[in-house]
């Protein structure tokens, strides 16, 4: 079984995220596609991260609604801090015999793929799918021959528009799922204060 790992902070996780998945399981040989929720992505700024169980449970609620070749991952959870890709694998092939994992990025990606942990182990020993990013469109050669352009539609939507529209007091409904949304109010995430949002 080939199975497809979507790493991400997923904070939060949004229509996106999904549409991308689905895609790209419809138009690739992935049996499923896992989300793998990263608690500390070493490149990124962790300033305006949410709690682990948080962004957990969000991607469990989504997911939870869609696809159900659809799965969420938390191994991450209990690794050492920060997240690296390569020990990611390593962790997850142990208790995974006889899966073939394939690792899904955008596009956006490529250009701090060589800053990663065992970059050239990675390249060169395990297949990447990558889909194109707005504003990101892929324009120079694959590092290695393991690497597939998707062909799947570019999304208007990041985990950072949504908390930023969230912190303006719009309505993110049509950005995340719905049950995504109600624990976002519930559990008052990413500067949200209980005041009834209007349109406009």
């Amino acid at each position: 079984m080939k199975v497809g790992l979507f790493f991400g902070s997923f904070n939060p996780i949004h229509l996106g995220h999904l549409v991308i998945a689905e895609y790209i399981l419809e138009f690739s040989d992935l049996s499923e596609i896992w989300f793998v929720v990263s608690p500390h992505n070493p490149l990124k700024n962790q300033a305006d991260l949410e709690a682990d169980e948080y962004r957990l449970n969000m991607v469990r609620l989504a997911v939870a609604e869609n696809n159900k070749r659809l799965k969420v991952c938390d191994v991450e959870m209990s690794m050492p801090r920060p997240s690296y890709t390569i020990d990611t694998l390593h962790a997850l092939e142990q208790k995974n015999s006889g899966i073939d994992f394939t690792i899904v990025i955008g596009s956006d990606t490529l250009s701090t793929l060589p800053l990663w942990k065992a970059y050239d182990k990675l390249i060169n020993n395990y297949d990447f799918l990558v889909y194109p990013r707005e504003h990101k469109v892929f324009q120079q050669e694959f590092p290695s021959a393991r690497f597939s352009l998707v062909d799947a539609p570019i999304i208007g939507i990041s985990s950072t528009k949504v908390r930023s529209i969230i912190a303006k007091g719009k309505d993110v409904l049509g950005y995340v799922p719905d049950d995504v949304w109600d624990y976002i109010e519930r559990n008052g995430l990413y500067g949200y204060s209980g005041m009834k949002f209007l349109n406009g």
